[in-house]
């Protein structure tokens, strides 16, 4: 039965009366898609005349359902239902009036300024040459390329275990999620490439389990003491090389360091960036890499029209910060902005009360005065939050601050100084994109029900009935498997595990009041609007699910069904 996902999956679903297992001559019992009803219970979808026989075979029983509900969720699902979710809407986790905000922060990489996904091989490339050139890798590690499709945000890299994977938001990796380069054989010159670890080895390696404990996941920026998460858009390259490396060393039977070569990728990609190779790739061919310019500068001046005071806080240097804006916005930029803050540190402008801000003339060259307040127009370096307060006193719910970094950019804010807070999260239109397909919409639904099926005829355990379970329980994980798939083949989508939040998720929704995906989805508001959260049912508030949905019939109480538990 495994290959009815497959069809359901694919869009193609059963014609009306058509059935794959057994089935009964008799109609169903009093609803479709029930099990045996409790004592005293009735279903309201139920008709009130007295229900036919039901099939003898218990497993006929269950077939016989599982017909009834491929039709119901086929009637369920017509082709205008899908296509119902905005890529350029903005959702929230918190209820906000943008009537209430008078100030709007911003971050500048990837939030004013979009990049392009061909920054991401340039990025790889200088990095991958500095490993060979400064520090002296192998040759060999020139032979790789960045593959775009590879990794995914979001994603924790165990140090120690050279484990590449994902987390759900309560510390359990996803099975078939976790990738490391595997060699043929132990003394093989060639190697498979990048490969994702058997599930039994992945709970091997965390003690019988696949759960990661508290202490050793990532502190409050992403950090812990050997694992760390991947959470900034300039990380996907990081993981490539990363993962490429590892790849080299073990495919060729080198011994190494899981420190040293986590440390030595990451300081050549942080080269990238320090020695200014990525600004001068940007500044070169800026209609190659930055994205919706125009759409920025459309943002920042309705903003400024309607009396909001604006301020940019950023890691980049000015020059570099200059020549984008100036090319997206104009000349005359810095007039739309009341503040702006480069070369910040962040995140530790957010908690370090040491650093003094310093004014920066024309030129971008550091000045020596005194600084008693921050002026518009003026560019001040460095500084840190607790001096931005109590010379703006910008303070609280009226500031709204955008930023794509969950930890560097948004989480202080949010916990510590009570700003409100949005999240520019890029890939949030391909996800939506694919959420909106028929094959997705279908596949989901089917796998809802087809799990609610399997929890509710569970209490049938003859010999035959458990076989239609195991069916059904491989129809599921193809389903699960093919619903990842859509999103990325390794890793599936950043928002979610195979039913839970991922651990990107769970920091999204609790540093963010607002997320969208890009500051371009602010013109499709007006600037008095108030986002309004939708009221996302706890477990015991869900009593409804899909099967129950086609029906109508309540999923709990079905205790009576039970009994001989008790």
């Amino acid at each position: 039965m495994a290959g009815a996902g497959l069809l359901a999956a694919a869009g193609r679903w059963l014609p009306r009366g058509a059935h794959r297992g057994p089935r009964a001559a008799s109609s169903s019992p009093s609803c479709p898609g029930c099990g045996p009803p409790g004592p005293g219970a009735h279903c309201p979808a139920a008709p009130r005349s007295a229900p036919s026989p039901a099939p003898a075979e218990p497993s006929a029983l269950l077939w016989a359902r599982y017909q009834d509900m491929r039709r119901l969720v086929h009637d369920l699902l017509p082709p205008e239902v899908c296509s119902l979710l905005n890529p350029a809407a903005i959702y929230a986790n918190n209820e906000i009036s943008l009537r209430d905000v008078e100030v709007y922060g911003f971050d500048y990489d990837y939030t004013l300024a979009q990049y392009s996904d061909a920054l991401h091989p340039q990025i790889f490339n200088a990095a991958r040459d500095i490993l060979v050139e400064h520090y002296k890798y192998p040759e060999g590690i020139r032979s790789y390329d960045y593959n775009p499709s590879f990794a995914i945000r979001g994603l924790h890299y165990d140090i120690q275990k050279s484990l590449l994977m994902k987390i759900d938001a309560f510390h359990y990796v996803q099975l078939g999620t976790a990738y490391r380069s595997v060699p043929t054989r132990p003394s093989a010159r060639c190697f498979r490439g990048l490969q994702p670890v058997p599930d039994e080895e992945v709970i091997d390696l965390y003690g019988g389990t696949q759960h990661i404990p508290l202490y050793q996941m990532s502190g409050f920026y992403g950090k812990g003491p050997s694992i760390k998460q991947f959470m900034d858009i300039f990380s996907l390259p990081e993981m490539a090389l990363l993962s490429c490396v590892v790849d080299y060393f073990l495919g060729h039977g080198l011994e190494f360091d899981q420190a040293h070569l986590y440390k030595d990728v990451t300081d050549a990609i942080r080269d990238v960036h320090v020695k200014g190779l990525m600004y001068q790739w940007i500044e070169r061919d800026m209609e190659k890499y930055i994205l919706r310019g125009d759409e920025t500068f459309a943002v920042l001046s309705r903003l400024v029209a309607h009396g909001k005071q604006l301020f940019l806080i950023t890691n980049s240097p000015f020059s570099f910060v200059d020549k984008g804006m100036r090319h997206m916005v104009g000349p005359d930029w810095r007039h739309l902005f009341d503040v702006v803050i480069v070369q910040a540190d962040k995140p530790s402008f957010f908690t370090d009360r040491r650093k003094p801000f310093r004014k920066l003339d024309e030129t971008g060259s550091l000045q020596w005065d005194r600084i008693t307040g921050l002026e518009k127009g003026k560019i001040y370096r460095q500084g840190n939050l607790f001096d931005f307060l109590r010379l703006t006193e910008w303070r609280g719910p009226r500031v709204l601050y955008f930023g794509d970094h969950l930890y560097s950019d948004l989480a202080d804010l949010m916990l510590r100084h009570g700003w409100r807070t949005g999240a520019i999260i890029p890939e949030l239109e391909r996800e939506i994109r694919i959420i909106n397909t028929e094959q997705y919409m279908h596949s989901l639904t089917w796998q809802q029900a087809l799990t609610g099926l399997l929890e509710r005829m569970q209490t049938y355990q003859d010999a035959e009935s458990l076989q239609v379970l195991a069916a059904w329980m491989k129809e599921r994980q193809e389903l699960r498997c093919i619903t990842k798939a859509l999103f990325n083949a390794q890793f599936g989508s950043i928002f979610r595990t195979f039913h839970n939040p991922t651990y990107f998720s769970r920091r999204l929704v609790r540093f963010s009041d607002l997320y969208m995906a890009s500051l371009s989805c602010l013109l499709n508001y007006r600037v008095d609007f108030t986002f309004y959260p939708r009221r996302t049912p706890l477990q015991h508030e869900a009593p409804l699910w899909m099967d129950q949905l086609c029906t109508g019939c309540m999923k709990t109480p079905f205790l009576g069904d039970m009994a001989h538990i008790r």
